[in-house]
């Protein structure tokens, strides 16, 4: 009978220990000790997940996060790339070479997107988002 209540209790320590561990804290260990920045909306999200099943440990998530400063991101890194840079991707009649933007994206960002997913969803540009890269419409 002792047996399943502390395996209940044991189960009940890991989840709350995991909820009161920040996010940032974990997976970006390198980013603390920063005042002020970016919020880096991943971390964000992943603390507010601590949120839904616990308030004090979601509390307690953000507030080690913001107080190591784990939750902005890295100085003088942006999640943004050149549009002179993408331009590289698009081809003459105006499609995107989904191989050469996954590459560009890659050694931008130093992510791996998975532009081959068929779960992806692509959305068409506007004529005035081409304009901005230079490029003409094609119909």
């Amino acid at each position: 009978m002792r047996a399943p209540f502390r395996l209940i209790g044991g189960i009940l320590v890991a989840s709350l220990l995991t909820q009161v561990t920040a996010c940032g804290s974990i997976f970006y260990p390198d980013r603390r000790g920063q005042i002020d920045g970016k919020i880096d909306p991943a971390i964000a999200a992943l603390d507010a997940v601590g949120l839904l099943f616990y308030i004090i440990p979601g509390l307690i998530a953000f507030a080690v996060d913001f107080a190591t400063g784990a939750i902005y991101f890295e100085p003088g890194r942006t999640a943004q790339v050149d549009p002179q840079k993408l331009k590289q991707a698009v081809r003459p009649d105006g499609t995107v070479d989904n191989h050469k933007l996954q590459a560009i994206l890659e050694s931008e960002l130093g992510r791996d997107f998975p532009l081959d997913d068929p779960r992806l969803i692509q959305h068409k540009g506007s004529t005035q988002q081409l304009a901005l890269l230079g490029l003409q419409p094609a119909a």
